[in-house]
């Protein structure tokens, strides 16, 4: 088996019992989502910032269908869904990478539970869907300063307009 694969759930329901035992055993989990379609600068320094909240990084992510759902572009996700968890996966401060298909992580955010619940400074910690169950269960919602100047629509741009000029 892939080493990376130990690290990927595919659904709330499966990775669950992890989370439990986790924080049983006193563990701080750190959740985040996205869909993470082009891993670039702006993901890694978001992500090494919400794993050193805590002693586990969850991160949340949106299954293919779901991307597409979110109508960020008809040609979204660039990459699959399994391409996509596997990449994040292999990074070393990432300890679990769970898919999620609903137009939201609520649901999983529900599972997991987290003590830290993370997003992008882009974000007011309010409005961020799971902040109610997070800080109901005494968690705290964070978000951590994003990169200036990165983005995958800013790479896809960039490569498009490259491409135009050839």
């Amino acid at each position: 088996m892939i080493a990376t694969a130990t690290k990927i759930y595919l659904s709330a329901d499966a990775f669950a019992p992890v989370a439990a035992a986790w924080r049983a055993a006193g563990r701080r989990v750190v959740f985040t989502n996205g869909c993470f379609d082009l891993l670039h600068l702006g993901h890694v320094d978001y992500l090494e910032r919400a794993r050193a909240l805590g002693d586990a990084l969850v991160v949340g992510l949106n299954t293919d269908a779901s991307v597409r759902a979110q109508q960020k572009s008809p040609e979204r996700p660039l990459q699959d869904e399994v391409s996509r968890a596997r990449i994040l996966a292999a990074l070393a401060f990432v300890d679990a990478v769970v898919l999620f298909g609903e137009p939201t992580p609520k649901a999983l955010i529900d599972a997991v539970l987290p003590a830290v619940l993370v997003k992008g400074d882009d974000y007011a910690p309010e409005s961020i869907v799971g902040y109610d169950t997070v800080t109901a269960h005494g968690g705290q919602v964070l978000t951590v300063p994003l990169v200036p100047g990165y983005g995958t629509t800013r790479i896809v741009e960039k490569i498009r307009a490259g491409l135009a000029r050839s």
